[in-house]
């Protein structure tokens, strides 16, 4: 990446169920120098799930210290538990050139907005509310009150998501994925980012 201006920062949000997980995944698949942010939580880990990979557990101790030296780009206290992203790690991929995806709530979307008002926001809506407890329905995670628990949460989110950059409809799959791919693209091929191609080419001769 050496020799490359600064990356991107994309932030996409989503209620859950919408599928965003497995849409990334494929998008992480299909666009070279793009990375991944995995966040740091205080919540234990679930059955399959690996540190670094999933999430980076943190105890409630390392996490509030992380709070009082600024380590968060950005934090919530969900459920009781913490949740945030470390932001040495993607100060450090932008630096070197990467794109870096932030995948978090509208809450947390709100503070990285607030300190990078140049980051790209997108969100991640279902084809219908139907569809959404369908899915949710799907997973046979939830009781018949945590589901409305999430419904819930998920009209809540749908409240915030006019004020994003880009809203794309995960329907199907495939499709979504390229919608997502062309939000990427299009970023790359903004004035700023390219500039520099611009520049050595006037500075090349005839």
């Amino acid at each position: 990446m050496n020799g490359k201006p600064s990356g991107h920062l994309f932030v996409i949000s989503a209620p859950s169920g919408v599928g965003k997980t497995t849409l990334l995944k494929r998008v992480l698949e299909t666009v070279p120098d793009l990375r991944y942010s995995v966040s740091c939580t205080t919540r234990p880990p679930r059955p399959g799930e690996e540190h670094g990979r999933d999430y980076f557990f943190l105890s409630q101790d390392e996490f509030e210290e992380g709070v009082r030296t600024g380590r968060f780009l950005e934090w919530a206290l969900v459920h009781g538990r913490y949740y945030g992203t470390d932001g040495r790690i993607v100060h450090e991929w932008l630096q070197e050139g990467w794109d870096v995806i932030l995948e978090i709530d509208v809450q947390g979307a709100r503070q990285v907005r607030a300190h990078h008002p140049s980051a790209t926001t997108i969100f991640i809506l279902p084809p219908s509310m139907g569809v959404l407890r369908q899915r949710l329905q799907g997973r046979g995670t939830e009781s018949p009150e945590q589901l409305e628990l999430r419904l819930k949460a998920a009209f809540s989110e749908l409240q915030e998501a006019p004020w994003y950059d880009y809203l794309i409809v995960n329907d199907v799959l495939d499709a979504a994925v390229q919608d997502l791919v062309s939000v990427f693209r299009a970023s790359r091929c903004q004035r700023l980012r390219s500039a520099h191609v611009l520049q050595s080419l006037l500075k090349a001769p005839a």
